[in-house]
């Protein structure tokens, strides 16, 4: 997607002038009589909310356009990504010399098309490429599209094309390009070192059987990082079923393994001075005689018994055991994706995922991340007292509690129990789609929380 951003060297280019509601009238008083005419007849006034016009030149084949953008001293990473949806196949830049900035992502990610099942594949009016003089961030904007695509084609991809075969696939694929180690543990054992991930995932068909997936890249001395993400490749609830409503999109359920794979993919491609370990549960929550049950009880790997309440609280089951050994190993960090509960979509919506963390410094460092890159996030409280919710009688603890209060903050207590405490850990409850398509980000497979984690790690490890 690089060859949708070129450095402008001053090669021929069509002109796209960005006006805003303030900006606007003295813009429209610089243009000839015929072009004010022109805009008037379109009722063209330059407020928030997008709207273009193309401008006729004075030769032949010379036009511009003029879009509306919310402020154009600062540009979102969205502003133009609807024109770039639109406009005829091209070269463009922005007029008066202005740096496109943020908006080169959305350029990039607007032309992105997930169209491998259909017949016939959409027809693209041809590559929109960018021109820009701010050349210094734009292979970092590049990866960062990329790592976004990566997530949407991932999450996309029906459960039958992508199941935990095809997921290790993809991370061994990753680990020999980037040089990187991959293990991957199943059957035996899996279950007897990660008992929870196979429980879950034990009621799968031949060659959809669990398995945890372990990736590691970077200097061995370098400090260590985990990423760990929820891979369940398609979710009925097991014997706690779902509706056929509720289950609708579970193919999706694996998104948090694909945030996961997409941050990994990223730190490596920049080649952030960490040691990288990626861990990646990822199984098929099915219904089948051999089907975990409610009341049954699993022998955690940290040693931790926990009663099982609810078989569609899986997810958090599977973390427990990759986060207990992503602590083994003593990373500085820890960061888990999941699409875990429903609760935090009742909290805060499909665009703002809720982030847990359960050290200041880190948490800041993520919010400063996701102000730098427009990537919205929301802290919210591990509330320790929320932790009576997951008592059980006969056990440890129990994996959900029955409650309907404060679902998302009770599963990240959950996931918190198996992380040591002197290690950073950050939780995020994404909900991987986009409901109602935007410019840009069309519906379907999104991901939120990706760029903030990235520049959080970017500003901690890359060398001054």
């Amino acid at each position: 997607m690089t060859d949708l951003l070129k450095a402008d060297k001053g090669q021929p280019a069509t002109t796209i002038h960005l006006v805003d509601e303030n900006s606007f009238t003295d813009w429209r008083a610089a243009q000839p009589a015929r072009v004010r005419t022109l805009l008037d007849a379109r009722r063209f006034d330059g407020k928030t909310g997008y709207s273009n016009i193309i401008i006729p030149g004075d030769g032949e084949d010379e036009w511009s356009v003029v879009t509306t953008v919310a402020n154009v001293d600062e540009l979102s990473p969205w502003c133009l990504a609807k024109l770039a949806q639109v406009l005829p196949g091209g070269t463009y830049r922005l007029a008066d010399d202005r740096h496109p900035g943020p908006a080169k992502l959305g350029w990039i990610l607007a032309q992105h098309r997930f169209d491998i099942y259909r017949s016939e594949p959409e027809e693209p009016a041809g590559p929109r490429v960018l021109l820009a003089s701010d050349v210094a961030d734009m292979e970092r904007t590049a990866r960062l599209a990329d790592a976004t695509t990566l997530v949407r084609d991932l999450i996309n991809t029906p459960a039958d094309d992508m199941g935990p075969a095809q997921i290790e696939e993809v991370i061994r694929k990753l680990g020999d390009k980037h040089d990187a180690s991959v293990t991957v543990t199943k059957g035996d054992g899996l279950e007897q070192g990660y008992p929870m991930i196979h429980a879950v995932g034990r009621a799968a068909a031949k060659g959809r059987e669990p398995r945890l997936v372990e990736l590691e890249w970077g200097r061995k001395d370098a400090p260590r990082i985990a990423i760990v993400g929820k891979g369940v490749v398609f979710d009925t609830g097991g014997l706690s079923m779902k509706t056929g409503r509720g289950m609708a999109l579970m193919k999706k359920d694996m998104g948090g393994a694909a945030h996961a794979i997409a941050l990994a993919r990223v730190v490596m491609e920049s080649r952030l001075p960490v040691r990288l370990h990626l861990l990646i549960p990822t199984v098929e929550n099915s219904v089948d005689a051999n089907a975990i049950r409610p009341s049954d009880i699993i022998k955690s790997r940290k040693g931790l018994t926990v009663e099982v309440d609810n078989t569609d609280a899986e997810g958090r089951l599977i973390l427990g055991d990759a986060l207990t050994k992503a602590g083994e190993s003593e990373p500085e960090l820890i960061i888990d994706y999941a699409t875990l509960t429903g609760a935090a979509r009742v909290a805060l919506g499909p665009d703002l995922p809720p982030m847990f963390a359960n050290d200041d410094d880190l948490a800041k460092d993520l919010e400063d991340g996701a102000e730098q890159e427009s990537d919205p996030i929301w802290r919210m409280p591990l509330w320790s007292d929320y932790n009576s919710m997951h008592k059980s009688t006969i056990a440890d603890m129990v994996n959900s509690g029955g409650s309907p209060f404060a679902g998302c903050i009770t599963a990240a207590l959950f996931l918190q129990r198996f992380v040591p405490s002197e290690i950073a850990w950050a939780h995020f409850d994404t909900f991987g789609w986009m409901p109602n398509a935007k410019p840009g980000r069309p519906k379907g497979g999104e991901a939120y929380g990706l760029r903030a984690a990235f520049a959080m790690l970017e500003q901690r490890f890359t060398a001054k």
